[in-house]
């Protein structure tokens, strides 16, 4: 993740948001009890998904205590840091002059039109 961003799905930000906000390596189950609320997911796809965001590299699984303890690999201000970045160079061509002007000539329903 030197010089670009890999793009995470919602969901793998979800994850990512719990792994980031505990202060030790998580297990799989404290993740999906994490997310109860927001995802109705079976253990299996949150393996998948974990699974998923290790082989991009923002997760590492620890085997060797007898249960999986997943740990962040990147930091989660080095993550938003570089999704807004690619956020600002895809729609506003990395211009903040750009981004304020569409903020400030347009009402909000013009938005999202």
């Amino acid at each position: 993740m030197a010089d670009a961003v890999k793009k995470l799905g919602e969901a793998e930000v979800e994850i990512m948001q719990v792994i980031w906000d505990s202060d030790s390596p998580v297990t799989s189950n404290f993740i999906l009890k994490q997310l109860q609320d927001s995802r109705k997911w079976q253990l299996s796809t949150l393996m998948t998904s974990l699974a998923r965001l290790a082989d991009k590299g923002f997760v590492a699984c620890d085997r060797s205590t007898g249960s999986n303890l997943y740990t962040a690999l990147i930091p989660e201000n080095q993550y938003k840091t570089g999704a807004s970045r690619q956020f600002l160079e895809k729609l506003y061509h990395n211009s903040l002059r750009t981004l304020s002007y569409a903020g400030t000539h347009h009402t909000p329903m013009e938005v999202f039109r």
